[in-house]
């Protein structure tokens, strides 16, 4: 008899909650069988749509989830108690995980029925994607409330999605993405324990319902030996260090996002074949096979899929599934020695990692050890990448190619992808407002009174927050509410003010040269280059790896890290009288945040400083942004960062207007 298959699903949310249901609908009829649920930036980070970090962000990188009334709307038609449903939510995961529980109960649904998994992995956040909201010791608090309430109230929940993806598109290789992974469950684990909310007894039911979030790159053999390593090491482990006897609680169960950070802009149609391979590495080995299987769209590198993309996804998944004769077998690798060894490998070496870690006490102390790891690991590979040890076909290598006809002529409405609708953004504000008028003012204060009074007590914050909910609080008023009693906090960049090196000799001596000789232009001895990431956009690695370079080629780096507001970056160019600023965007508000940051340098008086632009950017939006004054725009299409600095040095002192700066 077959095995059944894994749970298919494509990874979707846009502009607002009315699309957000259509689009679900539709893949739901496609033959998708759970949802995966992106929510866009602010509600990530825990910011109502009209507020001002808002910005450019709402609905570009997933759904605004504002108050009940937009949840609602989501799942609208769809049954929460049939449906299993991811959210990948971390920061404000209590309180979406409120949201559905309280729509949930307007369906008059069985809590305990309720099948999902809340991501809940805010370790990873101050690791690698950023998009936290609180600090390290709040943020563990929330995690384990919705742990520990989810455990009692919806047992079928995995209260918890332990997340290797974005480690990986950190840099991470598969000992460091293994290592640092089983950590940040174990922190978690130990805090539960700690927390005194889960009972001794409790703790293998526990591990029974961790589960996993983990990523699968192109190279499938050993994407599946690190899958098989993972398995083993947390059955042994959690065997040796809870206690765990019963097998089916110490059980591996992981879903999958296949790899996005190979995605090429350059002859995006090769993005297929990789998509498909790394499926592989998730589905071959029965031993070590996902649950669940959500796979990225052929061009996700160029901008938001659309539903005929995703469905051409969900085909790759249904044809391996039920075409194919994989179900009918036991596990492919059993008995091979080149996969026995390597995974005994990536086993070993993250064990010993592992033990590095959790010698400086753990992921919680040990956030800053991990990031500057991680950082390094991720510019390892870039130089294997420019020096062309590491092929990538379209990218350092067979760059010759016909024009693609799926993106030139055969798109749809002229465009390869999706654009964000501004009416989405209109409507989505336009709900809110009259939510707030609608809704009882006095129930809200109380239901606020209450959650801050609960912060500031050590309860659980899971009721209070479902309390809220049914009151009609908004995101925002919730994470107010509790910044207001934890505080703010900036993550470390993991940028140290040591350089790295590394890489094709003759291309670093002549980005090292071209800096050098910007820097006679000017009359200084080091160009200056601010390195800004606006915005609420997380995924800060572009821009670790930019600074990493500067500093490789004799700049002096300025890195704040994430989530600064254009006047925050205006004023950081003005006091560091830096040469050059350089803007990472990677979410779709380059076309808003972009404009004020030129103009919040002209009040600061840096008007003149060139300004650099990398990111998602279609190419008619990059002429927009050269019409109003930016140098130069980079985009996915351009992947070697040593010619990218070369390039930024030769803007330097060549033009009419020069910048403004100290000469030292």
């Amino acid at each position: 008899m077959a095995d059944q298959p894994w749970i298919f699903r494509t990874y979707a949310g846009y502009g607002n909650p009315r699309v957000t249901n259509e689009r679900y609908r539709r893949n739901l009829a496609k033959g998708q069988t759970g949802l995966s649920v992106a929510f866009d930036l602010p509600t990530q980070t825990g910011y109502d749509s009209d507020h001002r970090m808002s910005r450019g962000e709402v609905g570009r990188v997933g759904v605004p989830i504002c108050s009940l009334g937009d949840m609602r709307t989501v799942f609208d038609g769809i049954p929460v108690q049939d449906m299993n449903t991811s959210m990948t939510i971390n920061a404000t995961a209590v309180w979406l995980y409120a949201l559905y529980v309280a729509v949930a109960d307007e369906h008059g649904a069985d809590r305990g029925a309720l099948s999902g998994t809340t991501q809940n992995d805010v370790l990873k956040e101050f690791l690698a994607r950023g998009t936290y909201a609180f600090p390290p010791e709040p943020s563990m608090r929330l995690t384990v409330d919705l742990i520990a309430w989810a455990l009692r109230e919806t047992p079928r929940w995995n209260p918890i999605n332990v997340c290797s993806y974005h480690l990986q598109e950190a840099g991470a290789d598969p000992v460091l993405e293994v290592a640092d992974t089983l950590a940040n469950a174990f922190a978690v684990l130990d805090a539960c324990r700690s927390s005194g909310q889960v009972a001794d007894e409790d703790i293998p039911r526990l591990v029974g319902r961790i589960s996993f979030f983990c990523n699968a790159g192109i190279r499938f053999v050993e994407e599946t030996c690190k899958m098989r390593a993972f398995a083993r090491l947390w059955d042994r482990l959690t065997l040796e260090r809870y206690g765990v006897t019963e097998p089916k609680f110490r059980r591996f169960r992981y879903g999958v996002q296949v790899n996005s950070l190979g995605l090429t802009a350059p002859q995006p149609e090769n993005n297929v074949y990789r998509i498909l391979l790394e499926m592989l590495a998730v589905t071959l080995s029965k031993d070590a096979r996902a649950r669940a299987v959500q796979l990225p769209a052929w061009n996700e590198a160029l901008g938001l899929p659309r539903a005929w993309d995703q469905q051409w996804s969900l085909r790759a998944q249904q044809i391996l599934a039920f075409e194919t004769d994989l179900l009918e077998y036991g596990d492919l690798f059993e008995g091979s020695r080149v996969i026995e060894d390597r995974t005994a490998e990536i086993e070993q070496g993250a064990a010993e990692e592992l033990g590095r870690v959790l010698e400086r006490g753990g992921s919680v102390e040990a956030l800053g050890y991990m990031k500057e790891r991680l950082v390094a690991a991720h510019a390892a590979r870039l130089r294997r990448i420019e020096t062309g040890e590491r092929t990538w076909v379209g990218v350092n290598a067979y760059t010759e190619a016909e024009p693609s006809p799926l993106v030139e002529g055969m798109d749809e409405g002229g465009f390869a992808f999706d654009r964000a609708d501004p009416a989405d953004e209109a409507e989505q504000l336009d709900h809110l407002g009259r939510w707030r008028a609608e809704r009882d003012d006095a129930a809200v204060k109380a239901a606020l009174d209450a959650l801050r009074r609960a912060a500031d007590s050590g309860e659980n914050l899971v009721p209070a927050s479902i309390e809220a909910a049914h009151a009609g609080v908004t995101t925002g008023e919730w994470a107010q509410a509790l910044r207001d009693t934890f505080g703010e906090y900036r993550a470390p960049t993991g940028v140290t003010g040591r350089t790295i090196g590394g890489g094709e000799q003759d291309r670093l001596e002549d980005m090292r040269r071209r800096v050098a000789e910007a820097a006679a232009r000017l009359g200084v001895s080091r160009i200056r280059m601010l390195v800004g990431k606006p915005g609420l956009d997380g995924h800060s690695n572009a821009a670790e790896q930019v600074a990493v370079r500067g500093r490789d080629a004799g700049m002096e780096v300025v890195y704040q890290g994430i989530r600064l507001s254009p006047e925050e970056i205006a004023r950081a160019a003005a006091d560091e009288d830096v040469h050059v600023i350089g803007l990472s965007l990677l979410s779709g508000a380059h076309n808003l945040l972009v404009p004020e940051i030129l103009d919040r340098l002209r009040e600061q008086g840096v008007g003149a400083v060139p300004v650099v632009v990398g990111g998602v950017i279609p190419d008619d939006d990059a002429e927009k942004l050269r019409s109003l004054g930016v140098a130069r725009v980079f985009t996915p299409k351009e992947q070697n960062i040593t010619d990218m600095i070369g390039e930024i040095a030769d803007l330097l002192g060549n033009s009419g207007a020069m910048p403004t700066g100290r000469r030292d």
